[in-house]
């Protein structure tokens, strides 16, 4: 079925779903879902709709600027299949899953390249018939490289970067350039076990959960906006090794989820924290 997803936030007040339903009966819009929230502290109103029938996309957004509040913001989203380009270093798990997942048809976006300062993956991509694009960061400062990458991104114009295990550390002019629009998937002991051989230290203090955080990124290193988390339990029988597949595979899942929140406009991004409907 083809339809829309309209996303409205703005300060809450009486008669807000009333308005805006009412411009789409008006269109002579089908509802198929609709989900409101109203987060208690700010009284800050958040509607996702999804919808179906044709219209002009001008009038409609004009009547409803006009019936909500001046400080309403709107975005209205066509369906379509998203870009993405999806940036790597040296672990697979997470972008051979993407991979798959695309060739099937289960990603619902479109794979327009990988992009690594390793070539450890190209042969894996290439099974995929994606573009994968290697550009080295050795004798380069980080500016110098992220020029490289930038350059690759242009050309392709995604919507949303994906950090499949990208072991760098972007800077705040490369990430301005994508706002809320770069995901990144880690292990959820942070900041506890940061560094290197995280799941030997989870091993060490005898851990009792593995999980993965998905986020979108900002300035401030891993404290982004949350998109998704999962946990799964371990005991004192796993190994540090096999928590560390345990891990990989949560962060598999997570990551995933993550994408399909973003692609079906299922989140607002509110401060420092996402609005999901599910």
């Amino acid at each position: 079925m083809n339809f829309s997803v309209l996303l409205i936030h703005c300060p809450d007040q009486p008669g807000l779903v009333f308005k805006i339903t009412q411009v789409a009966y008006r269109h002579n819009l089908n509802i198929i879902s609709n989900g409101e929230f109203v987060e208690r502290n700010s009284n800050h109103f958040f509607m996702r709709t999804a919808f179906s029938g044709s219209f002009d996309e001008a009038i409609f957004l004009s009547e409803l600027q006009a019936a909500l509040p001046p400080e309403a913001v709107v975005k209205l989203s066509l369906r379509k299949k998203r870009d993405l380009c999806i940036l790597v270093t040296k672990e697979h798990h997470c972008i051979s899953d993407l991979l798959v997942r695309h060739a099937f048809g289960e990603l619902d976006a479109n794979i327009k390249c990988v992009i690594s300062n390793y070539s450890d993956l190209e042969r894996l991509t290439s099974k995929f018939d994606v573009p994968y694009h290697h550009v080295a960061h050795e004798n380069k400062t980080r500016e110098a490289h992220e020029e490289e990458i930038l350059h690759i991104l242009d050309h392709y114009n995604p919507e949303f970067l994906v950090l499949a295990k990208y072991m760098r550390i972007l800077t705040p002019a490369f990430i301005q350039r994508y706002p809320n629009r770069i995901i990144n998937i880690h292990h959820s002991f942070l900041p506890a076990f940061a560094g290197a051989n995280p799941y030997t230290q989870a091993y060490d203090r005898g851990v009792k959960i593995i999980g993965a955080t998905a986020h979108f990124v900002n300035e401030q290193l891993d404290e982004g906006p949350i998109i998704a988390q999962s946990i799964i339990p371990v005991a004192h029988t796993h190994s540090a090794k096999e928590m560390a597949q345990a891990g990989r595979d949560v962060e598999k899942i997570v990551l995933a989820r993550s994408l399909k929140l973003v692609v079906h406009d299922q989140l607002f991004v509110h401060r420092n924290k996402t609005i999901i409907f599910d």
